[in-house]
């Protein structure tokens, strides 16, 4: 087991956001990749602004992704502080004490001062050097205190502690070797050496990933589109692809290709091959890498992922058979960019009749067609076997024997499997839908004929 501990520590103050989701992907795939802890723990010190319900937003966001942590909230129904791991509390919220020790200790060693209330610690002026993985040496210089205070609040006048402090502690008391986190962070960072320094201990080791931007190349905030984590999870992307897409934002495998499963990508993960320069957001690469991942994935885990979204758009699963739907949806996977379309294309194969728009079903199913549709029915009983190129070139041969174009008899015939004009390809529908519910549909149509 690796001593690597690795750390996401979100403020609850709203929905998960994709710059947060693809730091937390990322602390989560070196945890993996190297054998080590990923630690989950909020940061809920902003009374004014924090609340249960974006906690829960978070949890189940990071959850959607697939990120499982090892120690951090594991809220119940009677305690939603509820955690798992021996270094909690995982809310700073419930660490009041523990931040109180460590201000009473810079207090008597004097590295830190009370004035007008708060608590303020003594910033040394000497060049800072922060050694981060990804972006190099960086060398801050400090001001000259004859020219700008150096020093800086740690535990506001209302007893508050602020955010560089409680950082420091809770990596320090958490063991946290390795903090992986967005560019933004990097001023922060010779505050927060100098904190461990003064705490003397060995500081962890950063990473600054670089930041995400919008397609424009401005920077991407909590507002703009896309940002969000929600609509990804609303509209029933899988999250394999989400993933994929979020490791390739600063991230690259140096492999001619793009698509890859999260254990490829844990396989490949390491800090290293993080890119220096800004990631800029593309929806329409998102929905290609979540099209590809839809199209790849196994027929169990296709079904797993669409049922909610079928189940809640009415279709009728009760009673079928897991071999059935997962059959019926693998001839719907190469139609949908999300789990969201799904219905409208699988919804043939989930009703117990037909409906058609009245209006369509007299333009179409008129007397003209009856034996059109009388020939295909003696020809879809006679078939066998009932395969999906068996059944082409049958109806292909019976055009020609009836003198007819093929759109004479397709369009009519997939409207009478299923009331639409568009959906899967007709054969593997056919298949799928077996031949006695596709003899009970076409007798249907012809009843429609007869009016």
């Amino acid at each position: 087991m690796s001593s690597i501990r690795v750390r996401f520590a979100p403020s609850p103050t709203g929905f998960l956001h994709i710059g947060g989701a693809r730091t937390a992907l990322f602390n989560w795939l070196y945890a993996r990749h190297t054998g080590g802890k990923f630690v989950l723990r909020i940061e809920d010190t902003d009374d004014a602004r924090n609340s249960q319900e974006a906690v829960e937003l978070i949890l189940r966001g990071l959850s959607w992704l697939g990120l499982d942590w090892d120690e951090g909230p594991a809220p119940t129904p009677e305690d939603p502080y509820a955690s798992k791991g021996d270094r909690g509390p995982y809310f700073q919220s419930r660490r009041t004490a523990i931040y109180q020790k460590y201000v009473e200790k810079l207090l008597s060693q004097d590295l830190a001062y009370e004035k007008e209330g708060a608590v303020r610690f003594r910033m040394t002026t000497d060049p800072v050097t922060v050694k981060d993985l990804v972006v190099g040496d960086v060398v801050r210089e400090m001001p000259d205190r004859e020219k700008a205070d150096p020093d800086f609040v740690i535990l506001r006048s209302d007893g508050k502690p602020v955010f560089h402090l409680v950082n420091v502690i809770d990596d320090l008391e958490m063991g946290i070797t390795h903090v992986i986190r967005g560019e933004d962070h990097l001023s922060n960072t010779p505050k927060h050496l100098k904190l461990f320094e003064a705490f003397g201990v060995e500081p962890p080791k950063f990473a600054h990933i670089p930041l995400i931007l919008n397609a424009n190349g401005s920077k991407m905030s909590k507002r703009d589109d896309g940002a969000s984590m929600l609509p990804y999870i609303d509209n029933a992307y899988s999250p394999e692809g989400v993933v994929n897409y979020l490791s390739l934002l600063g991230w690259s495998p140096k492999q001619d290709r793009e698509i890859f499963t999260p254990q490829e990508i844990v396989e490949l993960f390491d800090l290293p091959a993080i890119a220096r320069s800004a990631a800029r957001f593309d929806i329409d690469k998102l929905n290609w890498a979540n099209t590809e991942h839809i199209k790849s994935m196994s027929s169990a885990r296709l079904a797993e992922l669409a049922r909610p979204e079928l189940e809640k758009q009415g279709a009728q699963l009760e009673g079928r058979s897991s071999e059935y739907i997962e059959s019926a949806l693998d001839t719907c996977r190469e139609k949908i960019k999300n789990f969201s379309e799904i219905y409208s294309f699988a919804q043939a194969y989930f009703v117990d009749s037909v409906q058609i728009d009245p209006e369509l079903k007299t333009q179409t199913f008129n007397a003209d067609l009856k034996p059109i549709l009388n020939a295909l029915r003696q020809a879809i009983a006679e078939q066998d076997p009932f395969e999906s190129g068996e059944l082409a070139a049958r109806v292909k041969s019976l055009t020609k024997e009836l003198g007819v174009k093929m759109g004479k008899v397709m369009l009519p015939t997939r409207l009478a499997l299923t009331g639409s004009k568009t959906g899967p390809d007709l054969y593997p529908l056919m298949v799928v839908l077996g031949r006695e519910e596709c003899l009970k549909r076409l007798d249907a149509a012809l009843n429609w004929i007869d009016g």
